[in-house]
């Protein structure tokens, strides 16, 4: 009887445990090189999302949804319509390029509530447009409470290239922190042997740096996460919250 009561104790868990399904902010791109000869009018799409799965979450209406371009911030909230996909809330903008440079679009969310994890999300989401091979300004910070800094340049990547980038938390490096990997598998193109091999995991190092090989054509995102040092209330009660810095890169595939 024992063993018995054991065994189930032991099986209830491992139910109850179940699979970590990484959440990501997302900033989907028309493109992420902008060449004289393509339209110069640039779509963008906003999600909040379980990528290599295709499972949609909700999105709440943006609190920052923009660009830096030359080192100044021009809004795109008002440029923001809302769609469905999946039955949750997603968002659309477009932008007229009118001048070269490297775009840096940024995103910031509400905080989600995920009741599995009891605790609120909140990922500050980016990814580099560059338009007509300025190559200026890729480098530079946003300003975000929690950034990953890229030392590669984002965009002209092909499949197999390796990325470096910093972790940045307040602005300074974030040493010891997770990085959580994950290919947009929007077509389904894509299947996970097991729930092992959905987000790819790396740590930074004491300079808050890591690095990590695109291993096949699509957009890939980084989630670089910690815990804020401030709660939530929900409920009357505080809840822990998770911030992320998420950036997204597209590998071009090799012909």
């Amino acid at each position: 009887m024992k063993s018995l009561v054991l065994t189930l104790l032991i099986v209830s868990g491992l139910l109850a445990a179940g699979p970590a399904h990484a959440h990501f902010g997302m900033i989907i791109p028309q493109r992420s090189v902008v060449e004289k000869d393509d339209p110069k009018t640039l779509a963008m799409q906003y999600r909040f999302w379980h990528p290599m799965e295709n499972q949609g979450l909700e999105l709440g209406r943006p609190q920052e949804a923009g660009y830096v371009l030359d080192g100044k911030k021009h809004d795109l909230l008002p440029a923001l319509k809302e769609q469905k996909e999946q039955e949750k809330t997603t968002w659309a903008a477009s932008l007229d390029i009118k001048k070269p440079g490297d775009y840096l679009f940024y995103l910031t969310p509400p905080p989600y509530f995920e009741p599995a994890e009891d605790k609120f999300i909140i990922h500050y989401t980016k990814t580099v447009v560059g338009v007509l091979n300025r190559q200026e300004g890729w480098d530079k910070p946003v300003g975000q409470p929690m950034e990953i800094l890229p030392l590669t340049r984002p965009y002209g990547l092909y499949a197999g290239n390796s990325f470096t980038g910093q972790v940045l938390k307040k602005g300074k490096p974030l040493a010891e922190a997770e990085v959580e990997v994950e290919f947009f598998n929007h077509g389904g193109q894509r299947q996970a042997p097991g729930d092992a091999y959905v987000a790819q995991v790396v740590k930074t190092d004491k300079q808050g740096l890591f690095t990590w090989t695109l291993p096949w054509p699509g957009w890939w995102g980084f989630a670089a996460l910690s815990e804020s040092d401030k709660k939530i209330k929900k409920d009357g009660q505080d809840k822990k919250v998770e911030l992320g810095g998420v950036l997204w890169l597209y590998a071009h595939p090799v012909k």
